[in-house]
């Protein structure tokens, strides 16, 4: 029996004037006539989304959610009920977060970071206590592992991030661009695997890959009129909010365009010399 929650792909059984019958492992899924593509063929496979209607009836929307079970997004309250506040996730009816699974009171009109879920009855639910659906020590990943980043909060030390749909992981403030938003997707590198198997993670490649994309930063940035205000004693905000690179490895990158004679450095800044 398939459950609600999940999109899938299935064949068309047959069709009639109300809709098209699928074959959902072996019973039948009506698809309503307004759901329909315009061009449908018995035999045919079609993508669908199955949730559960108000009277709890499982039903067949082509319509895709913004997300699905197991999965994380920034959903909108559309309105607040006794039971909990209703998400607009795409679909004609809202998803339930019930106060139980509300990390703080959602309030009508705000956005929330949720991870969709099932309830003890397998209906989808929207819950904003993500802590109890990730891992907080590492299982597989490995430095400079390439992987997928949800940014979840700001905290002092930097972001708090969501690595692979499935760990709790750390951006170090120095590696936070500016304009870096909550809900964001971005892709990143494993920068480190702590001694007590925490993540801490990066936007930029380590090593020396990371140096090397960030000299072509700099290079780029002296380009537009030759000069840099930045150098050795620049705050590291500073020269993340005009470079969006970290100081430690801006002076990686600015020491090696030194040494190759592209550069000339003053207590004012850096100067990009002629070819």
């Amino acid at each position: 029996m398939l459950s609600p929650g999940y999109s899938y792909t299935l064949q068309v059984k047959s069709i009639d004037h109300k809709g098209a019958w699928l074959d959902a492992q072996g019973e039948q899924l009506f698809l309503p006539r307004r759901e329909c593509p315009e061009e449908i063929a018995t035999g045919e496979s079609i993508e669908i989304f199955l949730y559960l209607d108000r009277d709890k009836k499982p039903t067949a929307t082509t319509r895709i959610p913004l997300a699905q079970v197991g999965e994380f997004a920034v959903l909108k309250v559309q309105s607040v009920g006794p039971h909990g506040t209703f998400l607009d996730w795409g679909l004609e009816k809202d998803l339930l977060a019930p106060y139980s699974e509300q990390a703080q009171r959602m309030e009508e009109g705000r956005r929330y970071l949720v991870h969709i879920c099932h309830d003890d009855e397998n209906r989808p639910i929207a819950s904003s206590r993500l802590e109890k659906f990730l891992v907080k020590e590492n299982r597989d990943l490995r430095e400079g592992d390439k992987v997928d980043l949800l940014i979840w909060a700001f905290t002092d030390l930097g972001a708090k991030v969501i690595v692979n749909n499935y760990y709790e992981a750390l951006l170090y403030k120095d590696e936070v661009p500016p304009g870096l938003k909550r809900g964001e997707h971005h892709s990143g590198f494993v920068l480190r695997i702590r001694a007590d198997y925490r993540i801490d993670v990066t936007l930029r490649r380590p090593g020396a890959a990371g140096v090397k994309d960030a000299r072509g930063v700099v290079l780029q940035a002296l380009e537009a009129d030759g000069f840099l205000p930045l150098h050795d004693q620049s705050p590291p905000e500073l020269i993340r909010n005009q470079l969006g690179l970290s100081k430690k490895v801006f002076k990686k990158a600015v020491g090696g365009l030194y040494k190759d004679g592209l550069i000339e450095l003053s207590g004012e800044g850096i100067k990009l010399l002629k070819k």
